[in-house]
C-alpha cells in the first residue's frame, strides 16, 4: 500500500534538457553536451538545478545503493566487501568474481541460479585478457553479478521462490519498490527491465539525490549506513580499480557516489548534501566532469576534484581542449568548503 506521504510520480514526458558542459577545443565551443543537475543542501533544499530534475527518467545502476538498502532491510547479512559488491557494477576482476561466489555459497546456490545475462567482464583491460583465455561470456563476469546473488540470498532468507526472482511481481522485487519509494519521496513512474534482466524503476532526477542524501544520513546501524559505509569503506568491491567512481569516493572524505550507465550519477556527503546528474547523450566523458563541479558547487572543495576535470582533447598528440561544465556549475565565491 502507498504511503499517503508519498510525492505522485513524476510525469512521463520528454525531458527539457539544458547544456551542461562544452566541448572546447582550441579556444572555441565544437560541441555541447546537455543534460540535467540538481544540487540539494544539507537541509534537502535545491541549490541548484539545471534542465530537467522532475521528468521521469531511469537511473540505471545509480540506483544500486537502495536496492541494496531494500534487500539490508529484508534481512540480508552481508556488510563489509560482500555488501558493497552488492550494490555494484562490477569491473569483473578476480575480487568481484571471488565475491559473488562467496554471496551464493553463503546462500547455499551457485552461478547456475543466476539469471542476469552473460556477459563479458565490463573492465577492458580484465576483458581482453578474458578473451585471450579463451573464456566465454558468463553470469558469473556480468557487472551485475553481486546484486542477482544478493537477491537471490534475500530470497533464500525469506522463503521466496527463485526461479522467478526478476518477476516485478515477485515479493523481493515487490520489496525493493517499496523502498525505492521510501527514500525517494515520490511514487514510482513506470517499471521496465534493465540490462541485466531486473526490473528498473522510473524516477525523478531529484528523487534519486534525494534518496542518496537519506541513505548517508541515516542512524548507525541502519540498513541504509551498513550500505553507505559498505560503499565507502571498499569502493573498488562497488566498481574495480582505475574506476572514476572509487577514485572520488577516495578523493572525498565521506561521499558516496554511484554511477549508471546512459550518463547518470548520484553522490551525497554525510551532512545530506547531495547532487545527482544525466548526460542526455549517455557520454562519459561529460559525465564525470559535471559531477565533480556539482560536488564543487554543493560545497566540496575543488581542490579535492582536479582529477576529475575530465580528460584532455588531443589536437597531434597534445592537448588542446578539454570538456568544460557550464559557468552556472562553478562554485559560488566565499561558499564553505568540506
Amino acid at each position: 500500500m502507498y504511503s499517503s506521504s508519498l510525492a505522485a510520480a513524476p510525469l512521463v514526458r520528454e525531458p527539457v534538457h539544458a547544456p551542461v558542459a562544452h566541448l572546447v577545443r582550441g579556444g572555441i565551443v565544437e560541441g555541447i553536451h546537455y543534460g540535467s543537475v540538481v544540487v540539494l543542501g544539507a537541509d534537502g533544499e535545491v541549490q541548484l538545478q539545471i534542465g530537467d530534475i522532475e521528468a521521469a527518467f531511469y537511473p540505471r545502476s545509480a540506483i544500486k545503493p537502495v536496492q541494496a538498502v531494500a534487500m539490508a532491510r529484508a534481512g540480508l547479512p552481508l556488510d563489509g566487501d560482500l555488501l558493497s559488491l552488492t550494490a555494484a557494477s562490477h569491473s569483473g576482476e578476480e575480487r568481484h568474481l571471488a565475491g559473488t561466489r562467496r554471496i551464493l555459497e553463503l546462500a547455499g546456490l551457485t552461478e547456475d541460479h543466476l539469471r542476469n545475462v552473460p556477459d563479458l567482464p565490463f573492465d577492458p583491460v580484465v576483458r581482453d585478457a578474458w578473451v585471450r583465455e579463451g573464456r566465454l561470456p558468463s553470469r558469473l563476469a556480468q557487472n551485475c553479478s553481486g546484486k542477482h546473488a544478493a537477491m537471490l540470498y534475500t530470497c533464500t532468507l525469506n522463503g521466496w521462490p527463485l526461479e522467478n526472482y526478476l518477476d516485478p511481481d515477485h515479493p523481493l522485487q515487490q520489496a525493493i519498490a517499496e523502498i525505492v519509494e521510501d527514500l525517494t519521496g515520490q511514487r514510482i513512474a513506470g517499471v521496465t527491465v534493465d540490462g541485466c534482466g531486473a526490473p528498473l524503476f522510473s524516477l525523478s532526477l531529484h528523487g534519486l539525490a534525494r534518496a542518496a542524501a537519506r541513505i548517508t544520513t541515516a542512524a548507525p546501524g541502519t540498513p541504509e549506513a551498513r550500505v553507505a559505509d559498505a560503499m565507502r569503506e571498499h569502493a573498488e568491491m562497488a566498481s574495480g580499480s582505475g574506476r572514476d567512481v572509487a577514485a572520488l569516493m577516495r578523493a572525498v572524505p565521506g561521499l558516496l557516489t554511484k554511477d549508471g550507465f546512459e550518463g547518470v550519477q548520484v553522490a551525497a556527503l554525510a551532512d545530506g548534501r547531495a547532487v545527482a546528474v544525466k548526460i542526455a547523450d549517455g557520454a562519459n566523458r561529460a559525465r564525470v566532469p559535471v559531477a565533480a563541479a556539482a560536488l564543487a558547487r554543493a560545497g566540496v572543495d575543488p581542490g579535492l576534484l582536479t582529477e576529475f576535470a575530465g580528460e584532455p582533447l588531443l589536437g597531434g598528440g597534445r592537448e588542446v581542449g578539454r570538456v568544460r561544465p557550464v559557468r552556472s556549475l562553478e562554485p559560488l565565491a566565499g561558499a564553505a568548503c568540506a
